[in-house]
């Protein structure tokens, strides 16, 4: 029996249907995202605007994540997830039928991107915390290893499938598709069966009062804040390339759509290994070393890719991102929830979710700027450096973090 214990939250019926939905959710969803970067750099030819797109869509997790931290700790999870599910179904659906009549600019991406975003603000804090509802905290860890494995599967499969489908197809079908998957997740959490996970948790105390009571619970916790702000570093810094690869595909590389799906497809699959070891691997002590590890190889990595012309040399090195990325990530995730009281996990996964993605937000805007006047190489090296000087400075004034 022991030799499934790396996989032992996939015993649980409800865990099931979750992972399998999200497996085919997600890989429409980088479907999406390498048809919306590709639309982009289509109507456009600029990578301001790829930046500020990208922007556009992580921004409301700065505006609203927050709020959907509360609201998850106040309403029942699984419904939250399948009002987001449905919503984003309808405006990626919108989005679609803008592009197959052709009328389709920068600005109504820009503006479904945004409402994307928002909804994503309510969605990504439920789904966080909504996993140790299926499992217990004893296969925490494995759901959050094995969740990551889902994502970054789809992660490899999306942008590959994405390339050939802009290929052969046209755009149009890439937002049809990632449309229809989310159908997949809606049917597995409507069949699920659940005793707690749809009791009410906070205090009701109102919505300012528990926003607040999750801050100052962030802030009297120094292991909290420090794996917070780490992971702000790391994704106000490095994440901002993924905004830019169409770039490196179709300019630096010169390589395509295809290439594009190539791109992303090889960080997916460094991310997909990280995340299976993780998941093979289980519990184990001295966490904060892998997390200090990934983010110097995350770094350094981004750092070669930003001076490299040769594919075969790009593809090796977004492996590498991948793989640091995902270790910085679960690591971070499940050190987190496993250190908060239950009932204050949404809001604290909220800030979370703020620092992982919303700045990003900030990041991608700044780093897209910055490419459309140094270039995009300069501009990505220059992020990388700035993640790497961060990352040694985080673990000289925070030495701590290596004994998590």
């Amino acid at each position: 029996m022991k030799s499934f214990l790396p996989f032992s939250a996939l015993s649980y019926r409800n865990f099931r249907l979750f992972w399998f939905g999200q497996v085919i959710s997600l890989t429409g969803t980088w479907m999406h995202s390498v048809g919306q970067g590709w639309l982009v750099l289509k109507l456009t030819d600029s990578p301001f605007y790829l930046g500020l797109v990208s922007s556009a869509g992580s921004m409301p997790i700065l505006l609203f994540s927050l709020l959907g931290g509360v609201a998850a700790d106040r309403f029942p999870k699984r419904k939250i997830l399948l009002a987001t599910q449905t919503i984003l179904m309808f405006f990626v659906l919108v989005l679609a039928i803008l592009v197959s009549t052709d009328i389709v600019t920068v600005w109504y991406v820009m503006t479904i991107a945004f409402f994307i975003g928002t909804i994503h603000a309510f969605d990504i804090p439920s789904r966080q915390s909504f996993l140790i509802e299926m499992v217990g905290k004893k296969n925490l860890l494995n759901a959050i290893a094995l969740n990551s494995v889902a994502f970054n599967g789809a992660r490899i499969i999306g942008p590959a499938v994405a390339g050939v489908i802009i290929g052969y197809f046209g755009l149009a079908a890439c937002f049809y598709i990632n449309a229809l998957s989310f159908l997949a997740l809606i049917i597995g959490l409507s069949k699920m069966q659940l005793n707690t996970a749809d009791s009410r948790q906070s205090g009701g105390t109102g919505f300012v009062e528990e926003f607040k009571e999750g801050l100052k619970y962030i802030k009297g916790e120094p292991k909290v804040y420090t794996l917070i702000g780490f992971i702000a570093l790391i994704s106000f810094f490095g994440f901002p390339y993924i905004a830019l690869l169409p770039i490196f595909a179709r300019d630096i590389l010169k390589i395509g759509a295809t290439g594009l799906g190539l791109l992303m497809g090889s960080a997916g699959a460094g991310a997909l290994i990280g995340a299976i070891s993780l998941a093979v691997r289980g519990d184990f002590h001295r966490k904060g070393v892998l997390l200090a590890a990934a983010g110097i190889i995350f770094s350094t990595a981004l750092l070669i890719l930003s001076f490299s012309t040769n594919t075969w040399l790009s593809l090796s090195m977004l492996f590498l991102i991948g793989w640091g990325a995902i270790n910085n990530i679960a690591t971070a995730n499940s050190l987190l929830q496993l250190t908060v009281p239950d009932n204050i996990r949404g809001r604290v996964m909220s800030v979370f979710t703020l620092m992982f993605l919303g700045m990003a937000a900030i990041g991608n805007l700044a780093v897209g700027s910055l490419a459309n006047y140094v270039g995009t190489q300069a501009a990505v090296g220059i992020g990388a450096k700035f993640c790497l000087l961060g990352t040694i400075l985080l673990l000289w004034r925070k030495p701590e973090i290596l004994k998590l």
